[in-house]
């Protein structure tokens, strides 16, 4: 007996091999996705589209903001009418077709009119909305929770889940930036987005074959819940004007929820229609998901600050010195790469060094909470913003120092690329805290049958913040440009750009959100689970 209850505990700490099947095929989406979109402004600045810089950066950012935004409204649809496992089977074909269609585009860019680009950039939006909501959830369908476990079992178990999903797309995420921007830059972009896209149908094949071995939780639902999401909001607009606004205390709704958790767990065995089972989800439990919208507002201005390694943060590099000696030449995009290293390394740590040094901090056995963990990475990334605008005017000084515009590329490129490294390490340990916090709490504020919809919600904080970006850039083109030529923050002369300004206003507003952030948090309790886990019920 003791033998057994030995194995049980061992087994409770680790992974199931479906959860570890599925972290892997995240991981390499993520290395297809960022084999395309790192290094997707030098291919829309250079080659044959040619746009200027600020019309590069918006279109990136848009897009980033639509395949962020959509898995809001796809994963809304998956839990009230699909099943998981169906999204991501017939999503990952649209995806794997956008990655076709773009390598194709890229084979045949000298023929092709310049917007027919954006549909197989659009096609693979519209995949990957479906695709990495339903996966994450999906994967945290195949954690071994027994009901016997203690909740703080329950607890770790779904901790280590995400912690080790986070080191899974991280690792994805720095094969793509590294490798493929290399060999987009050298070997052309042909073979730069053909590589991507066989990867991921590679992975789509390894996921369908391990069908047998997943547990699928999910039912299909109707779309009452749908519908009481749809009137909480109209109400929640009817009482806008209303100077009373409330948010959730950690003593009241959540328990609330707590008890409302019978009606979202239905099996087939207690319908009479097995096929389409009545779950009923009260216009309370809505409430509380349209709740949580004002933490989802203050975080879009840390999704903003993480457009600017994709966008700004490359163009710095471009007419950066980005060459060791005189063969090897760095390519700008892979600097990236820096921010997923940071959290691979830092990632293992958590745990067992960032946790231990909290608790003698904070005198907590939890260490830090999951709001305080995002509170954390909002701050890094402030300061990231920080070191970013300081090195622009390190660059611009001596950029000057070097004499008139047509001097040689050797007097303009003075300033070596690796001293942007400090900000894109800064973003990777924030990204440690925050994003991992941020997908915790998304997960765990919402009832168990609408997890998709939680992560819908992580990701469209990505999504808004894309769009946030892009207007940003549009508004300080249209004041700044005003001024004359000359006075431009993005001028395609990063000679003349004034690029640090506009790094200090980002971290100008970013600490304006982390203000309010900190101001809302007492409404949310530590940010843990409704689902039995929350102060609420400990109470």
């Amino acid at each position: 007996m003791e033998e057994e209850e030995k194995e049980r505990r061992m087994a409770s700490r680790g992974l199931s091999k479906p959860c570890i099947l599925v972290i892997v095929v995240a991981s390499v989406e993520r290395f297809a996705y960022k084999g395309v979109s790192s290094n997707l402004v030098t291919y829309l600045t250079g080659g044959n589209v040619k746009m200027s810089a600020s019309e590069a950066a918006k279109t990136v950012s848009g897009w980033n903001g639509v395949t962020s935004m959509l898995p809001l409204v796809s994963s809304m649809l998956v839990d009230a009418y699909w099943d998981r496992y169906s999204t991501i089977t017939s999503s990952s074909l649209l995806y794997i077709m956008g990655l076709v269609g773009l390598t194709s585009w890229a084979l045949l860019d000298t023929w092709m009119p310049i917007y027919t680009l954006f549909l197989p950039l659009y096609l693979i939006s519209i995949g990957q909305s479906g695709y990495n909501p339903s996966l994450q959830a999906f994967g945290a369908d195949q954690l071994e929770l027994e009901e016997d476990c203690k909740e703080e079992e329950k607890a770790n178990k779904k901790s280590s889940f995400f912690q080790w999903w986070y080191f899974g797309i991280c690792t994805g995420s720095l094969l793509g930036n590294s490798t493929m921007s290399y060999i987009q830059d050298n070997f052309g972009w042909g073979l730069g987005f053909s590589i991507p896209a066989a990867a991921m149908a590679l992975s789509v094949t390894f996921f369908l074959c391990g069908s047998r071995f997943y547990v699928q939780r999910e039912t299909k639902v109707r779309k009452k819940w749908l519908y009481g999401v749809v009137r909480a909001a109209m109400g929640s607009i009817s009482k806008f004007v209303s100077p009373k606004i409330s948010l959730p205390s950690q003593n009241d709704e959540f328990v609330e929820l707590e008890m409302q958790q019978k009606s979202l767990r239905v099996d087939f065995h207690e319908t009479s229609d097995p096929f389409v089972p009545e779950v009923e989800i009260s216009p309370n439990i809505a409430k509380v998901i349209l709740k949580l919208l004002p933490i989802w507002i203050v975080l879009l201005m840390f999704a903003v600050i993480f457009q600017q390694p994709a966008t700004f943060f490359t163009n710095q590099g471009i007419v950066m010195k980005h060459n060791i000696g005189n063969r090897i030449v760095i390519p700008p995009a892979m600097l990236q790469s820096a921010i997923t290293i940071s959290i691979v390394m830092l990632m293992p740590l958590y745990d067992k060094l960032i946790i231990p040094l909290s608790r003698l901090i904070t005198r907590d056995d939890k260490g830090i909470t999951v709001l305080q963990r995002i509170g954390i990475g909002m701050l890094l990334s402030i300061v990231a913003m920080v070191v970013a605008a300081l090195v622009e005017m390190k660059r611009l000084e001596i950029s000057n120092r070097g004499g008139m515009l047509e001097e040689p590329d050797s007097l303009k490129k003075q300033l070596s690329i690796f001293w942007l490294l400090p900000q894109y390490i800064l973003l990777g340990v924030s990204d440690v805290f925050t994003v991992v916090g941020m997908q915790e709490f998304f997960y765990s504020q919402v009832p168990k049958k609408m997890r998709t919809v939680g992560f819908g919600l992580y990701l469209s904080v990505f999504g808004l913040g894309s769009f946030v970006s892009a207007f940003l850039i549009s508004m300080v083109e249209i004041f700044t440009a005003s001024s004359g030529k000359d006075s431009s923050w993005f001028s395609d002369n990063m000679r003349e750009a004034k690029l640090y300004n506009y790094y200090w206003l980002l971290a100008l507003l970013a600490s304006l959100s982390f203000l309010m952030f900190a101001s809302l948090c007492k409404f949310y309790g530590d940010g843990t689970a409704v689902d039995g886990s929350s102060d609420g019920d400990k109470k």
